[in-house]
Formats: structure tokens, C-alpha cells, sequence
């Protein structure tokens, strides 16, 4: 029987956070008084949300691009607070990694965002902190999404650990999928009671 994981690596949208678009979208949209549907657009139909989860795009970079498209300067306090009101934490959850965390294992977060949500974290979610405080990863500052699995693993070269102790859970199946080809453990997300079946299954109750 292969030993228990060391360390679970949490996606956030969808697993520790709910995250609603239509907020962040309405709530930027205001902020700026554009259209919500040209708001939409800009953040999720013109590849600028992709390249600068990937790192090909800086925060002022990123910004800049996103007021090309809608023609005004978006301010980075109007973004942090329209990311901030798209996302509520799921508080069974943070339960379930701070008591991981109790039994010494490593808990982390790796999502796919750009170096915005790198430097703002605590702004967005604090509720997070000090539970992952120098443990949360975007995909930005790491120059890879996921499910590349270049992603994984510069994540855990930061965290000085293998693949081989780390589970990581994603909602999304290509990004378990992706984690799984870098040599990690994956679950794919549906509820908290599911999760602790795996973790039972581990050896982690």
C-alpha cells in the first residue's frame, strides 16, 4: 500500500470557492459603466483571460489589454472588487484543509489566474489566510496553466515536495486529467463527502 499524501493541492473556483461570472462581470461593468456583455466579452471571448493566466501578460499589461477592448482604464481596484464579489469561500471546506493541516499534512492552492490575483490573494479571499499563507499558486507566476503539467510541477518545486505525495483536486477533469500525467494523485471534485471517501480510501481520517 502506497503511504498517505503529504500534501493536497486545492484548485480554488468550484473546490474551496464558489465563483459566480455573472457577478464579476455586473459588478465590473458598473464599476466602469460599460455593458455587461461587453465586459463578458473582453474578459472571456478575446483570449486576454488566457494569456494572462498563462503568463504572457503582466498586471499592467493585462489591464491595459482589457481597457483596449473596452475602451476606458480599468483600474485595478475595480477588478479586485468585482473578482472579490464573484467569490465566496466554502467554509466546510476551509474546514476540511485546516484540519489536514492539523494532522501536519501540506495543504496549497493552485488556480489558474493571473499575476493580478497573485498580488491581490489576500484582497479577494481572505478568508484563505493565514490557512494557505505562502502556499497559494497562480498559474501566472509560474509561467503554466494547468493542465499543463508544467504547472504541477513548478507549483511543487516551490513547495520543495514530489507528485508522488501530493493529491491534488480540480472540478474540471482535464485539469485532474493533467495532474495525473505530471505524476500527482487526482480527484475529481463533485462534494466534501466524496473528497473524504478518497481521503478515507488514503488513509487521511
Amino acid at each position: 500500500m502506497n503511504p498517505p499524501p503529504r500534501c493536497m493541492l486545492f484548485d480554488l473556483d468550484g473546490v474551496l470557492a464558489d465563483y459566480d461570472r455573472g457577478v464579476r462581470v455586473a459588478t465590473l461593468a458598473r464599476h466602469l459603466d460599460r455593458r455587461a456583455k461587453d465586459v463578458h466579452a473582453a474578459i472571456y471571448a478575446s483570449g486576454i483571460e488566457d494569456a494572462a493566466d498563462a503568463g504572457r501578460l503582466d498586471t499592467p499589461a493585462y489591464l491595459a489589454a482589457l481597457g483596449r477592448e473596452l475602451d476606458c482604464t480599468v483600474p485595478a481596484d475595480a477588478w479586485v472588487d468585482a473578482r472579490r464579489a464573484a467569490t465566496r469561500v466554502r467554509p466546510p471546506m476551509l474546514a476540511l484543509a485546516g484540519a489536514l493541516r492539523e494532522r501536519g499534512l501540506t495543504v496549497a492552492v493552485l488556480s489558474n489566474n493571473g499575476t493580478l490575483m497573485a498580488e491581490r490573494w489576500p484582497a479577494i479571499v481572505p478568508a484563505l489566510f493565514p490557512l494557505f499563507e505562502g502556499r497559494a499558486f497562480c498559474s501566472a507566476v509560474l509561467g503554466a496553466a494547468k493542465p499543463a503539467p508544467a504547472a504541477y510541477l513548478r507549483c511543487l518545486d516551490a513547495l520543495a515536495l514530489s507528485p508522488a505525495s501530493t493529491l491534488f483536486v480540480d472540478d474540471n477533469l482535464a485539469n485532474v486529467d493533467g495532474a495525473r500525467a505530471a505524476g500527482l494523485s487526482g480527484h475529481c471534485f463533485v462534494d466534501r463527502a466524496a473528497l473524504e471517501r478518497t481521503l478515507a480510501d488514503l488513509g487521511l481520517t
